[in-house]
């Protein structure tokens, strides 16, 4: 039931027409009901239950996209769902939740959205363009505080090796390498990181989709197996021309040659 209540979202998004909305008329853009929500990470800030105000996992958060499905995070488990909208107000579907274990605090979040958010629901957004706040409240007063996150920028972030792929399968990093390989990438065409073990620094130039990989130089320690198998992986796609996709805080590369590899930046703190 938790994660229905957030696709409360999906519906709102497209069942109100621009002007339709508080502030529609009077010239005012700072508090509205019509805004888009659709193609926004909204990431879930705080629950407030009974007036106790409880902060989310990192984790938790609400996509929406144009076909009218909401999915995410509740901070562990992961939804999609779907609603109706009647005017103001929205009524929860049926909706598919991921089953994992979590950690007991956030289960706990979990567990409290999913007894408080369900029936009818009003949306209130705040602010304009990457800075909005999405307010979704029940008809006890309860409420759900989210708010906009653009997307990670491709140059200056740090983005942390989390999975490599060869054609069309992907795998995990060797065992032992977590957390060990990461590259940024700079504004003046230059990357630098780590393979796993040893350091690295090279020309790296950006155009359109595609990212072309100079030479590389790195320092030139020996390294346990597991990371020097990481570190082939790695050279093996930072050579030459690759493409790029980035969502949200997600990275992935491609080089010609169908070798890949995953890598996210760090989690913005609530």
């Amino acid at each position: 039931m938790a994660v229905s209540v957030l696709a409360l979202l999906t519906l709102a998004a497209c069942g109100t027409e621009p002007g339709s909305g508080p502030g529609s008329g009077d010239g005012s853009d700072t508090v509205r009901t019509d805004l888009p929500l659709s193609g926004v990470h909204w990431s879930v800030s705080s629950l407030t239950v009974g007036g106790k105000k409880t902060v989310a996992p990192a984790d938790a958060h609400v996509e929406i996209d144009s076909a009218g499905r909401a999915s995410g995070s509740l901070g562990c488990n992961r939804f999609t769902a779907d609603v109706r909208v009647d005017g103001g107000k929205v009524t929860v579907g049926p909706d598919t939740t991921t089953e994992m274990a979590c950690e007991e605090d956030v289960q706990r979040f979990e567990e409290a959205m999913g007894r408080t958010f369900s029936g009818e629901l009003e949306a209130t957004v705040v602010g304009t363009g990457d800075n909005r706040t999405l307010t979704l409240t029940t008809a006890g007063g309860d409420t759900l505080a989210l708010t906009s996150q653009p997307p990670a920028p491709l140059t200056g972030t740090v983005w942390k090796v989390t999975g490599l792929v060869s054609g069309r399968t992907a795998s995990s990093l060797p065992a032992g390498t977590e957390n060990k390989a990461h590259l940024t990438l700079g504004k003046d065409g230059s990357v630098e990181g780590s393979l796993g073990c040893n350091s690295f620094h090279g020309k790296a130039a950006v155009s359109g989709s595609t990212i072309s990989f100079g030479p590389l130089a790195s320092t030139r320690k020996m390294c346990p197996g597991p990371e020097m198998e990481l570190e082939r992986a790695m050279l093996a796609v930072l050579t030459g021309k690759t493409t790029y996709r980035i969502k949200h805080r997600t990275l992935s590369l491609t080089a010609e040659s169908g070798k890949g590899l995953g890598a996210a930046a760090p989690a913005v703190e609530k």
